[in-house]
């Protein structure tokens, strides 16, 4: 129970220097040649969306499940659920929607090198985002921004329209 007898092995060249710490038994990662994972079988939804970096607290992660913003295994998944190596999560947040695989697990917030190392994002996920970020940009060349400041005239119309007077 506990701490795991050996420390964790990373594969030659892995480049996971942080797994040789104090929290090492709290990051497993899913080698595409290993056929077990050692340590954890699972985290909690909330816990490891926060540890992934998709959300900024738990606090939201759990919100975003409760509003069924997230899919895993294309069912709706509760902030108490576990995520496990090889599940696929479809999380829709304030900047897109994104299909990831799972493949490692943590429930502590590291660096954002370290985050990225728990997922794969899907190409068509990629590229749905990147077609939506080309959108918006395309959006803002057709976009009319006043040149100046607005006008003592152009204000008392701001206030008007809003209702204030």
């Amino acid at each position: 129970m506990g701490f795991p007898t050996a420390p964790f092995q990373a594969p030659p060249g892995a480049g996971l220097h942080f797994l040789s710490g104090r929290f090492a038994h709290r990051f497993v990662l899913r080698s595409d040649f290993a056929d077990g994972i050692v340590g954890m079988t699972g985290v909690r939804m909330d816990a490891w969306l926060w540890a992934a970096r998709f959300f900024k607290t738990r606090t939201l992660a759990k919100k975003s499940c409760d509003l069924n913003r997230i899919l895993s295994n294309g069912q709706v998944a509760k902030a108490a659920r576990e995520v496990r190596a090889g599940d696929m999560l479809r999380i829709t947040t304030e900047g897109g929607e994104f299909e990831v695989e799972v493949l490692g697990l943590s429930d502590v917030r590291g660096p954002a090198s370290v985050a990225q190392t728990l997922y794969r994002e899907t190409k068509a996920s990629k590229e749905t985002r990147a077609k939506m970020a080309a959108e918006r940009r395309a959006a803002r060349e057709f976009e009319v921004l006043p040149v100046g400041r607005p006008s003592k005239r152009d204000r008392r119309r701001i206030i008007q329209f809003r209702g204030r007077e």
